[in-house]
């Protein structure tokens, strides 16, 4: 037998490239330090001698990848010291990955135990003996169990009795092999890394919704990569050599459909964002095919409830073409039917949307909101408004959660039903929850500013639910009574899920007849002293939604307890807005030209029509107005964004600053004029 292997620095170039494209790349390093081992942990050990099967990874005298069963009963396996495994079995000469299984040929093994959705793996040295194989040990570490679908197993045959059948050799996909993988909800992948002083093989699981691997007319393979422990062997090894071999196995026949190919990771592509839980995606090409019908003893049959929630929680191709679809509308006005309305509270009642057009929702982020345009009774031209998104992104559809006040929000309330249509734009803001941080979120809100943060609450629940680890989040949320308080049971389910990440602090200032501690934790307002109660005012995000004065209250009481601008995310309703102390070291806001101080022609290029402004004559929407155009708008503040215009020709500024992004070849017409141009004409061109 071989000697122990020499320990090689845990993670080669190719998985570092992706850890540090993610920023992880310290902290993984302290990871793999701890959970790599150059031996087998005692329940490895034990959990391996209890298997029926084992993936294995080979790599054959070409270079090509492929993954296989080993079968046997339990027990088959066993390790007599922590740094090897044998086993019992022999590879059959029709195995493609029999080729690459030579005396001192490098393997990967993945056990996985589908009843249990465990699962560990190892790579490492292989020879064969007069009983069948043995590894010696190069890496050993464990698995998380998401994404596996729980199966029990039972032997069609003795697993000994040798394969009898003819492996077939297709030159490409036929409509079989194309069916079994569209079908597919689990594959195996075999990689590997040639480094200075040896190569590694690994074997991994990938898991999703039956259909989430996708196969173009050339037989090429997209996959989505979903969250997982940031150790990316098999992208890693994919990024150093571009090879892999895959495994589909029809559980219920026993066929398996091996391949290998080439394989290249995708970091940049729409349908990233249009996968739902994709955090990038990978190709395979095949270039061998090989199928053995009844190749295995082994059957499994799915169990109810067998679905991992993991995978439920992800998205499936037919979503992300519906997703891709509606990017044609990103930027134009489009119907969505009223699917469902609902009464909140006494004040709030939400509106659920849904397309019935074949597209899909354009993706959101929690915290935008939605525009909408609707035309009143007895009016000649829409009005245009925009209302909070109280979906999180993963909801799969938008809903709006409107207070009964202003002239738009009683004709919701009062006039529109169930299968009425509402004209939208695309979800639209820039006060949005930072999902790039894990630090621990405190969202406060007052009245029907809960609908933002009832979006970010169900987007970090969700998320940490799809992830394993919740982010740690307090909601604040105050309302006149206990009447006027919307979705309670929402809430209270929400915390539940969380299982004590999330903390609810309800505040009521009319608490009548309620029940503290039953119906609400604090009367009065939310405020500092309230705040201090329950917050340490450590490391904390802070998002604050609701009328000017508590925004500004609560934005004021949190600069004096020292929390930096940078960390206090606010959206204020109506036309206020936050007055902001900034941070010494913050960021200053763009360095704006001065204001035009002489008379600027402005051409509206899309109408034709021309005008001319003059100084203290008011902001370009209201320039165009004048003009008789109707450009969109809502907040006329700048906050907003709808009114956000291409700016074709010359320059402008603000006479506020704007709180809704622009690009430098855009302008928010509600709070910009032209610019001294001192090197130009100082002429305008505008796409209106």
């Amino acid at each position: 037998m071989a000697e122990q292997l020499e320990k090689l620095p845990t993670w080669h170039e190719g998985e570092k490239f992706i850890q540090a494209k993610l920023g992880v790349v310290e902290r993984m390093d302290i990871v793999g330090r701890r959970v790599v081992r150059d031996f087998m942990p005692d329940q490895h050990r034990d959990f391996y001698a209890q298997l029926p099967f084992i993936v294995l990874g080979s790599v054959d005298a070409g270079g090509d990848a492929w993954a296989t069963f080993l079968e046997g009963r339990p027990g088959f396996m066993s390790s007599p010291t922590r740094t090897s495994l044998d086993l019992a079995t022999r590879v059959h000469p029709a195995d493609p990955a029999a080729e690459g299984m030579r005396d001192g040929a490098p393997v990967g093994l993945l056990g996985m135990e589908m009843h249990t959705r465990r699962r560990n793996r190892m790579n490492g040295v292989l020879a064969h003996t007069d009983a069948g194989l043995h590894i010696d040990v190069d890496q050993s570490f464990g698995n998380c169990p998401r994404y596996i679908q729980v199966r029990e197993f039972a032997f069609e045959r003795e697993p000994g009795t040798p394969f009898t059948g003819q492996a077939e050799h297709l030159a490409a996909l036929d409509p079989e092999a194309r069916a079994l993988i569209a079908g597919a909800d689990a594959f195996f992948v075999a990689s590997y890394a040639d480094r200075a002083e040896r190569r590694q093989v690994d074997v991994s699981h990938r898991g999703g919704k039956a259909g989430f691997v996708r196969i173009a007319d050339d037989g090429t393979l997209t996959i989505p990569d979903f969250d997982g422990n940031l150790f990316f062997n098999t992208l890693g090894n994919i990024v150093v050599n571009g090879k892999a071999g895959l495994l589909f196995v029809d559980f219920a026949s026993g066929d398996m459909l091996q391949m290998s190919g080439d394989a290249e990771v995708v970091f940049d592509s729409p349908e990233i964002a249009a996968f739902q839980g994709a955090e990038r995606l990978w190709t395979f090409k095949p270039r061998r095919i090989v199928r053995r019908r009844a190749g295995l003893a082994l059957r499994w049959t799915f169990q109810d409830g067998g679905w991992s929630p993991n995978s439920l929680m992800t998205g499936d191709w037919q979503q992300a073409g519906e997703r891709l679809r509606a990017l044609d509308f990103a930027n134009r006005w489009r119907s969505l039917k009223v699917a469902r309305i609902v009464e909140e509270s006494t004040a709030i009642r939400s509106f659920y949307l849904e397309p019935d057009d074949g597209a899909g929702l354009l993706p959101h982020l929690p915290g935008q909101h939605l525009p909408i345009r609707v035309t009143l009774p007895g009016a000649d031209k829409p009005l245009i408004r925009t209302y909070t998104l109280s979906h999180a992104p993963s909801d799969g559809g938008y809903r709006i959660s409107v207070k009964r006040e202003s002239l738009v929000s009683r004709y919701l309330h009062e006039q529109l039903r169930e299968g009425d249509v509402l004209e939208t734009r695309a979800p639209a803001g820039d006060f949005t929850l930072d999902m790039a941080t894990s630090r621990p979120v405190v969202l406060l809100a007052g009245g029907v500013g809960i609908t933002p943060m009832l979006a970010m609450l169900r987007h970090i629940v969700y998320e940490g639910l799809r992830k394993q680890k919740v982010r740690p989040t307090t909601l604040f949320y105050a309302a006149r009574s206990k009447a006027e308080r919307a979705f309670d049971g929402e809430l209270a389910e929400l915390v539940a899920a969380a299982k004590g990440a999330v903390k609810l602090v309800r505040v009521l200032s009319e608490p009548d007849e309620a029940g503290e501690g039953q119906d609400y934790e604090a009367a009065g307002r939310i405020d500092m002293a309230l705040l201090g109660q329950y917050l340490s005012f450590g490391d904390y995000a802070f998002y604050l939604c609701g009328p000017p004065a508590f925004s500004q209250a609560i934005y004021d009481g949190l600069r004096g307890y020292g929390i930096a601008d940078s960390r206090i995310h606010a959206e204020a309703f109506g036309p206020a807005s936050l007055a902001r102390t900034p941070d010494c070291a913050a960021v200053a806001a763009p360095a704006r030209l001065p204001p035009a101080t002489t008379t600027v022609p402005v051409m509206f290029m899309d109408s034709r029509k021309e005008a001319r402004w003059t100084p203290g004559s008011g902001t370009l929407l209201e320039l165009a107005e004048a003009r008789g155009l109707e450009p969109e708008f809502s907040c006329r503040e700048g906050t907003c964004g709808t009114c956000r215009t291409k700016l074709l020709k010359g320059a402008v500024t603000y006479i506020k600053e704007p709180g809704a992004s622009v690009a430098d070849d855009e302008v928010l017409v509600c709070c910009a004029v032209p610019a001294a141009q001192p090197d130009g004409d100082g002429g305008l061109q505008l796409a209106l």
